[in-house]
């Protein structure tokens, strides 16, 4: 399967379901590399679609304290862009279903090499990219090496984004949109419930395609309210949270499970119920 096939199909399937997608966030080699393999296949068993899997990086400027700590526990275990590319690769040995999108900033991908990157990338069966920093109107070449080594370029949408950066996102994105459903960093606020349901809406019929909303989704119930409307809900920090309290790999594992099937659970009795 392709990998922008891989994306498309996993959302094709959610809305012929009527349910909405849960793509949920770690960070790759927190608390140590040898524990992301084991987090990511507890995400799946608890019903994510999505895995963001995020490249550490020395300052996350759009996250909170939260996935500050946790790139910081990354780096200092000597995580970097290419053993990330590793955990993909071996997470695909027992998984080739789930889409896994690469979540992080510029400077590794351009280090490495937009064309480099793009094909390690694709090679490993990573599906997606998004890169916070990087606006549409400057993304012509990743863009270019991104979809010619077959994966989906992701961006970022929010309360404040123009028309003319909305038909940005337009030209350049396909797989989904991430719309950061707050105005400040991740794990910051709650998300505003009443304020989605027009602007999901409005960006989806204006890009064509699904629209996930993120950045203050931390709850079962949160995650409910913004299934109502959204294509899909992502979740990220509250994940990260449990990973930085977890004793060990195999209770870290348990508990990512446990909760995201609640989240799963709750998004889904919601659609059952509009």
């Amino acid at each position: 399967m392709s990998a922008v096939n891989r994306i498309e199909a996993r959302f094709a399937a959610l809305a012929a379901a009527g349910r909405s997608g849960l793509v949920t966030f770690i960070t790759a080699g927190d608390p140590a590399p040898e524990a992301t393999l084991a987090f990511m296949h507890a995400l799946v068993r608890g019903g994510a679609d999505v895995i963001e899997l995020g490249v550490p990086f020395s300052d996350p400027m759009a996250d909170g304290p939260t996935i500050q700590r946790a790139s910081e526990r990354a780096l200092a275990n000597g995580m970097n862009l290419r053993k990330v590319l590793a955990l993909v690769e071996a997470f695909r040995q027992t998984d080739q279903r789930t889409p896994v999108v690469l979540m992080g900033y510029l400077n590794p991908v351009e280090r490495m090499g937009y064309e480099d990157f793009a094909r390690a990338a694709a090679a490993v069966g990573a599906d997606g990219v998004l890169t916070v920093d990087l606006p549409p109107e400057e993304a012509g070449h990743l863009h270019q090496a991104v979809r010619a080594a077959g994966l989906s370029q992701i961006f970022l949408l929010a309360p404040t984004s123009s028309p003319s950066r909305v038909e940005a996102v337009r030209r350049f994105a396909n797989g989904f949109v991430y719309y950061v459903s707050v105005k400040g960093v991740t794990g910051d606020k709650a998300v505003e419930v009443t304020e989605i349901s027009a602007r999901v809406s409005d960006l989806k019929t204006a890009t064509g395609l699904p629209i996930g909303v993120g950045f203050g989704v931390r709850t079962p119930a949160s995650a409910a309210a913004v299934a109502k409307n959204a294509d899909a809900v992502i979740v990220g920090s509250a994940l990260v949270e449990i990973i930085e309290q977890a004793v060990d790999t195999k209770g870290g594992a348990d508990a990512l499970e446990h909760f995201v099937h609640g989240l799963r659970v709750a998004m889904d009795e919601t659609r059952a119920a509009a």
